[in-house]
């Protein structure tokens, strides 16, 4: 074997070695962050269940009223059916009440972005609709569209309506007048201009209403089963309330939750895949800090 060669070999195995040891830091860096971020809920979490497994268990409060957690999770163990099947029915009413709130909800904020008649006729109204609490009018939809699924549907979509088109406005008069005049000198179209430049730039905009809008759909969801149901989570509240169960109640409660969250981190991580700019300048700020 000749010494270039032998040498050749020698710089690619190092930078074989090289790499394979920055991914391996890389890795480890993403692990302490990611440790970092949910140590500190995960541990007051856990300070939350032992006091409250503390105060059921000293007899401070009454069963009826704050039932152990040992209770809560024998209710899992026995309902375990039930409260998923009702879990399932009320995710459904969220999941679909919030993709048709998110859709209705960036085409009315495009429309208000693009015209100032639109923009004139509509925000005024969706103020007035918003100040309006929906648990006031969930039972006309009740009358109007019955006991099925879609009064729960609309409710959350009334719900979450309101952030996703707040949003959406914002992000897109947030994106510098100067990219999109550069464009238009350089002779880009409206809808060019708006799909790589207006759009992109409003993305963390629009993903921080939809992780907002997508919390309050379970909350829209679960009001309108508090109105008139007899499936989803809700329904499980209200009967539970009136049987007091409250072990029942308290796993329906954390199932709502658990939806919540579910929802959320989902969100989280598509916006990940869809603004990757947007990680990138967060993990290069906390190089830059650290």
């Amino acid at each position: 074997m000749s010494e270039r060669r032998r040498h050749s070999l020698e710089s690619v195995t190092a930078n074989a070695f090289t790499t394979v040891a920055d991914d391996r830091s890389s890795s480890a860096s993403r692990l302490a962050d990611a440790v970092d971020a949910w140590w500190r809920p995960a541990a007051f979490l856990l300070a939350l269940v032992v006091l409250w497994w503390l105060v059921t268990a000293a007899g401070w409060v009454k069963p009826y009223l704050v039932p152990t957690p040992w209770s809560v999770v024998v209710e899992f163990q026995k309902d375990a059916g039930l409260l998923a099947r009702h879990s399932g029915i009320t995710l459904l009413e969220t999941v679909v009440g919030f993709v048709v709130a998110a859709v209705v909800g960036l085409v009315c904020a495009v429309a208000i972005v693009y015209s100032r008649g639109v923009e004139r006729t509509l925000y005024p109204l969706l103020l007035a609709a918003q100040v309006v609490p929906k648990i006031a009018i969930a039972p006309l939809f009740v009358v109007w569209l019955g006991f099925g699924i879609a009064p729960k549907i609309l409710v959350a979509v009334l719900i979450a309506f309101f952030p996703v088109v707040i949003s959406g406005v914002a992000g897109l008069r947030a994106v510098d007048p100067e990219l999109l005049d550069l464009a238009a000198t350089m002779g880009a179209k409206p809808w060019d201009s708006f799909a790589k430049i207006r759009f992109p730039g409003a993305m963390p905009h629009i993903f921080a209403g939809l992780k907002v809008a997508v919390t309050l759909a379970v909350v829209g969801a679960v009001v309108g089963e508090f109105v008139g149901a007899n499936s989803g989570l809700g329904y499980i509240v209200m009967s539970s309330n009136g049987n007091l169960n409250t072990p029942q109640l308290f796993a329906a409660l954390i199932c709502m939750s658990a939806i919540g969250i579910v929802l959320f981190v989902l969100l989280e991580i598509a916006e990940r895949f869809a603004v990757p700019w947007r990680a990138a300048r967060e993990e290069r700020d906390i190089l830059i800090t650290s």
